[in-house]
C-alpha cells in the first residue's frame, strides 16, 4: 500500500506535468515513462545474483532502499537548477534511469520470494485484495498531491510555482518511500528450493521460459500488448495538459475514476471468467481498450471544447472497466506457470517482455509525437446545393491525435494472433 502510494505521486500524470515544468518535450516524456521499463532488462543478469546468493529478502531490501532514497535528490532538482531548462530535464532522465536499473534487480528477487510465500489456492485471493487495498491508498494520495499542486501555483508566481511538485515528492519520499522497505523487513522469506537433479547452467535458466511453449506464448502476449497500449496511454496526461490546458487535479481526478471503475469491476469480470471464459473476457476487454484509445482523438470535438469533460470522463470509466479484465485474466498467469524452484528466471522473463513493450511503445510514442507536432490532417463533411450549403468538420487530427490513431491500428494488427494462443492458455492453468 505505501508502495503504490508513491508510485501514484512519482508517475503517470504527475511525473508528466513535472517533466513539462521542467522543460520536456514529447521526446523527453517518452523517455521518462520508458526508462523504468526498459532498464528491466538488467533483471537477466540479476538471475545469476538471485541463484548464487539465495537471499531474495537481502537483495530486494539493499535495492529498495537507495532506489527510494532517490525520490529526494529528484525533488530537489529545482531548487538547485533553473528551471525550466534542459539541464533539469536530462538530470530528471538519468535519475529516472538509476532508479530504474536498481529497481531491476529489487524486482527480479521479489518476484521468486512472493511466488515461493503465498500458497497457489489462495494466490488469486490475496492478489485481488492486494489490488484493492493498493488502488484505494494510491486514489487517496493522488488526489491529494494534485489538490495541493494546484493550491500552491494559484498562490505563489513565477519560479516558485514548481516548488509544489518538489514539496509532494519530498512528502512521498519520507513518509511513503522509507516506509515501503521498512514493511518489507517483517515479512518472512522462504527458503529458496532448489530444482531436483542436476543443477542447471545460468544459460538454461535464462533459456528455459522460451522453450516453454506455453510460457512463450504468454511472453508474446505481454510484449505485444505492453507495446500497442503504450504507444499512446503515457501521452493521454500530456494531451489534457497542453492540449486541452486542464489543471492537473482535474487530470488525477480522471485518473481515480478510472481506478475506482477498476476495482468495481474485478469482481464483475471474475463471474464473467467463471460462467464463459477467459479468451471471451480478454478479447472484450482488450477491443474495448482499443476502442477507448481511438476515442481519445474526438475529444477536442468542437472547438471550444464542451464536450471535452464528459467525453473525458466516459473514456476513462470504459479503459477502468477494460484494465480491470485484462488485469484479471493475465496478471497471475506467470505466477501459475511457474515450475516450482524455477520461479525467478520464468518471472523474470515475463517482467522483462511486459517492461520492454512498454518502454519501447512511449518511446516510439514520443518520437511520433514530436513528428506529428507541426503536422494537421482534416476531414470535412461538405454539401452544397441552390437552396443550402452545409460544411462540417468530421474529423481532425493535429500533434498527438495521430498518435492515438496509430496506437490503435497498431493494436488491431496486434491482437488477433496472440489473443487466441494465449487464452487457450489461460483457461486450461486455470
Amino acid at each position: 500500500m505505501t508502495a503504490l502510494g508513491l508510485f501514484s505521486i512519482t508517475t503517470s500524470g504527475f511525473l508528466a506535468a513535472f517533466a513539462l515544468a521542467l522543460g520536456a518535450n514529447n521526446l523527453q516524456i517518452g523517455i521518462l515513462a520508458a526508462l523504468p521499463f526498459l532498464t528491466q532488462i538488467l533483471q537477466l543478469p540479476s538471475i545469476w545474483l538471485v541463484e548464487k546468493i539465495r537471499k531474495r529478502k537481502a537483495i530486494t531490501l539493499l535495492t529498495s532502499i537507495p532506489t527510494q532514497l532517490l525520490w529526494f535528490v529528484i525533488a530537489l532538482i529545482p531548487f538547485f537548477v533553473q528551471t525550466p531548462s534542459r539541464l533539469a530535464i536530462t538530470l530528471l532522465m538519468a535519475l529516472m534511469g538509476l532508479r530504474g536499473l536498481m529497481a531491476a534487480v529489487g524486482n527480479c528477487a521479489w518476484n521468486g520470494w512472493i511466488r515461493d510465500l503465498i500458497p497457489q489456492e489462495v494466490l488469486g485471493r490475496i492478489f485481488s485484495k492486494r489490488l484493492m487495498l493498493s488502488t484505494m491508498t494510491a486514489v487517496v494520495f493522488s488526489l491529494g498531491a494534485a489538490f495541493f499542486v494546484d493550491f500552491w501555483q494559484a498562490q505563489t508566481t513565477g519560479y516558485r510555482g514548481i516548488f509544489g511538485y518538489s514539496y509532494v515528492l519530498l512528502f512521498g519520499a519520507l513518509f511513503l518511500g522509507m516506509a515501503s522497505p521498512l514493511f518489507l523487513t517483517f515479512m518472512p522469506e522462504p527458503l529458496m528450493q532448489t530444482v531436483p537433479g542436476t543443477q542447471p547452467s545460468i544459460w538454461e535458466r535464462l533459456t528455459a521460459p522460451f522453450r516453454n511453449r506455453n510460457f512463450r506464448q504468454l511472453i508474446q502476449f505481454l510484449f505485444s500488448w505492453s507495446f500497442a497500449s503504450n504507444l499512446a496511454i503515457p501521452f493521454f496526461a500530456v494531451y489534457m495538459l497542453r492540449r486541452l490546458g486542464m489543471p492537473l487535479s482535474w487530470v488525477i481526478g480522471l485518473s481515480v475514476l478510472s481506478q475506482l471503475f477498476n476495482i468495481s469491476f474485478l469482481r464483475v469480470w471474475g463471474r464473467f471468467v467463471d460462467r464463459f471464459s477467459n479468451k471471451t473476457v480478454l478479447s472484450l476487454c482488450a477491443s474495448l481498450y482499443l476502442l477507448v484509445i481511438f476515442g481519445w482523438i474526438f475529444t477536442d470535438i468542437p472547438e471550444n471544447y464542451l464536450l471535452s469533460l464528459p467525453l473525458l470522463a466516459v473514456l476513462h470509466i470504459f479503459a477502468g472497466i477494460a484494465n480491470a479484465g485484462i488485469t484479471l485474466t493475465i496478471g497471475t498467469i506467470g505466477l501459475k506457470l511457474a515450475p516450482q524452484g524455477e520461479a525467478t528466471s520464468y518471472l523474470a522473463s515475463a517482467s522483462l517482455a511486459t517492461n520492454l513493450g512498454t518502454g519501447l511503445g512511449p518511446l516510439c510514442g514520443g518520437l511520433l509525437g514530436d513528428f506529428f507536432s507541426t503536422r494537421n490532417l482534416d476531414l470535412t463533411f461538405t454539401w452544397t446545393d441552390p437552396v443550402l450549403s452545409i460544411r462540417a468538420p468530421v474529423i481532425s487530427l493535429t500533434g498527438l491525435d495521430f498518435l492515438f490513431v496509430i496506437a490503435f491500428v497498431v493494436g488491431l494488427i496486434d491482437l488477433p494472433p496472440i489473443a487466441v494462443p494465449l487464452t487457450e492458455l489461460v483457461s486450461r492453468s486455470f
